[in-house]
């Protein structure tokens, strides 16, 4: 498990730095000064810390199934920036409401960066036993500081093509998805399953279906009639 939390802080990094790639410098400059200092100021919250304590949150069911929720939203979030992105670059004429949704999108730098951020310095602390606490603290401060522009330039030089990078990103958040399930779930279900079916609720889920086709079809009709009086007039 511990294993699995690792790579998926290594994804969120990841993803992290790629979304950065599509700012602008001084807001890659303004985060990097917020993640700095947020690192810097918890450390009287990190040394309450300790191992055992982290891997009871890990074995407890609700913490996890709450994490699993941001974890969700986080990727949504990001995965609709990347479709509105790609839609953006294909498409000719593009809607005031979606522009926003796109910029408001871009500037959302992900939350879950912080959980990490504070994950590595409870994990530095106890690297460095004796030492200083605000030193270790606002010497990681430091690092993140000067790590999150010259990491963002780096992938820019490094993936210069923004489709590469936006798949990439796409990709990254769907793989964080699914590791996600695997980190928080554990094997374990929310909801009991059970050996009868319910007929009712099973009907009453193939009329939603059904109600959704049929309103879908005759919206695409609507549409194409306008279409077509449009080109006609």
């Amino acid at each position: 498990m511990e294993t699995v939390v690792f790579i998926l802080m290594i994804l969120v990094c990841f993803n992290f730095m790629l979304k950065q790639t599509y700012r602008k410098r001084w807001s890659v400059v303004a985060i990097a000064i917020v993640s700095a200092l947020f690192v810097g100021l918890m450390w009287r919250y990190a040394i309450e810390q300790s191992k055992t304590q982290i891997a009871d949150w890990l074995a407890n069911p609700e913490l996890m199934q709450d994490t699993a929720v941001l974890l969700t939203l986080e990727v949504a979030l990001q995965m609709s920036f990347c479709m509105l992105a790609a839609h953006i670059q294909t498409t000719g004429r593009i809607r005031k409401r979606t522009l926003w949704l796109y910029r408001a999108l871009r500037w959302f730098p992900g939350i879950l960066i912080f959980p990490v951020l504070f994950s590595a310095l409870v994990a530095l602390i106890f690297s460095f036993p004796g030492v200083s606490f605000p030193l270790v603290a606002w010497s990681m401060a430091g690092a993140v500081l000067v790590l999150i522009p010259a990491g963002t330039y780096f992938l820019r030089w490094l993936l210069p093509e923004k489709d590469l990078r936006l798949e990439l990103l796409f990709l990254g958040n769907a793989l964080i998805a699914i590791l996600g399930i695997v980190a928080t779930v554990n094997g374990r279900t929310a909801v009991a399953g059970i050996s009868e079916v319910n007929w009712s609720a099973l009907g009453g889920i193939l009329g939603l279906i059904v109600a959704g086709i049929a309103a879908g079809m005759l919206l695409r009709r609507i549409k194409l009639h306008r279409t077509q009086r449009q080109k006609n007039s």
